[in-house]
């Protein structure tokens, strides 16, 4: 009985990035409840960093006014990059210093866990199962295609990811793509797929949900799939809320709880010198959401220039630049630069983010 008290003091707080596809909300609200329904002992809420409604503090309302003062937050995400690192603990540090009685602990990124690799290896099947045997497996090339962000870190996962699919499954061959920001991006990918020689290509979006990100990595499928009639091409269905998936978030909760909540550090480019990034060690840990925060879905008005948005990313408006110490993971950041959006250093590759021809100049974000 007493142990049940001291579980009801505690609450689950899952945090999204948001997206203006009603879609892409309804599935992470889907995968909110599947993790409340894993974790019965907690109060479970859920928010978003920018377009979608709830927001993040909204989250923290509902769970503070049923008497919740002790949160286990979690990045609602597959990897660390600025989201996680950056932009979902600034939100949480400006509502525990806004809220003093609040304490909350920040749990880390799903990340590279094989519970998440067997279910993206379920997804691929279920795509070569519904293809058929008429194309043998070392005659098959997987394109895993990744979010793509301005940290080299998360980038590298995505790899990782790639590889240990490739070689799981027994496929022939293997590439990664992404959908924006870094290199190389979907289209490109692709092509330079088509020229290796296999007759079947499998895109595998590893991404939690749907929205404009999916879209276009199978708008781009289509385009290059029309170019080349001679390969097969095949549309494998991302994560979403595979019951594996859904078991991970609930570790990672529990990681908190256990004082097993780890976030690698080890290749944070704001923490050390990565290569080709090393003037952002020491940025400040800010937000850059707040002027879309709670916009909602669907909002047609709320455009974003593409080249502007893949060259820069924003480091934001927070009061506190340092991770309170619940949130267990401190950057060091120092406070001798000027707040502004730092620019990805590649952004002018040419298999890059200013390569996104499709609608130039303009673009939805996810």
């Amino acid at each position: 009985m007493i142990e049940d008290k001291m579980e009801e003091q505690f609450g689950v707080m899952v945090c999204g990035h948001g997206s203006r596809d009603e879609d892409a909300v309804s599935e992470f609200q889907a995968v909110a409840h599947g993790i409340k329904e894993r974790l019965p002992q907690y109060e479970t809420d859920w928010g978003f960093l920018e377009f979608a409604t709830p927001v993040i503090r909204n989250g923290l309302d509902a769970l503070r006014e049923k008497g919740i003062r002790k949160v286990l937050a979690v990045p609602g995400m597959l990897f660390a990059a600025g989201h996680a690192k950056n932009d979902i603990p600034s939100v949480l540090n400006a509502y525990q210093m806004q809220n003093p009685g609040v304490s909350i602990s920040y749990g880390r990124e799903l990340g590279i866990d094989l519970k998440l690799i067997r279910a993206a290896g379920d997804r691929v099947e279920t795509a070569l199962q519904k293809a058929g045997d008429r194309i043998p497996r070392e005659k098959t090339l997987l394109v895993v295609v990744g979010r793509g962000a301005s940290d080299p870190d998360a980038n590298s996962n995505v790899s990782k990811v790639t590889r240990m699919l490739w070689e799981g499954l027994g496929l022939g061959w293997a590439e990664t793509a992404y959908s924006g920001v870094t290199f190389p991006l979907v289209e490109p990918g692709l092509e330079h797929a088509t020229r290796l020689g296999y007759e079947r290509i499998i895109v595998f979006p590893y991404f939690l949900f749907t929205g404009v990100l999916v879209k276009r990595i199978f708008h781009y499928t289509d385009k290059v799939a029309a170019k080349h009639p001679e390969i097969e091409f095949v549309k494998a269905p991302y994560l979403n809320d595979h019951p594996l998936v859904l078991d991970t978030f609930a570790e990672r909760v529990e990681e908190i709880r256990n004082g097993e909540n780890n976030m690698n550090c080890q290749l944070c480019k704001y923490r050390e010198q990565s290569l080709g990034f090393e003037n952002e060690v020491g940025l400040r840990q800010e937000s850059h959401h707040h002027h879309v925060e709670g916009i909602g879905t669907g909002n047609s008005s709320v455009t974003v220039d593409i080249k502007k948005a893949a060259s820069s990313v924003s480091v934001g408006n927070a009061d506190s630049h340092e991770h309170a110490h619940e949130l267990n993971h401190d950057h060091g950041h120092n406070h001798g630069h000027d707040h502004h959006h730092h620019p990805y250093p590649h952004a002018d590759h040419p298999l890059g983010p200013n390569t996104l021809e499709e609608n130039p100049g303009k673009s939805g974000p996810e």
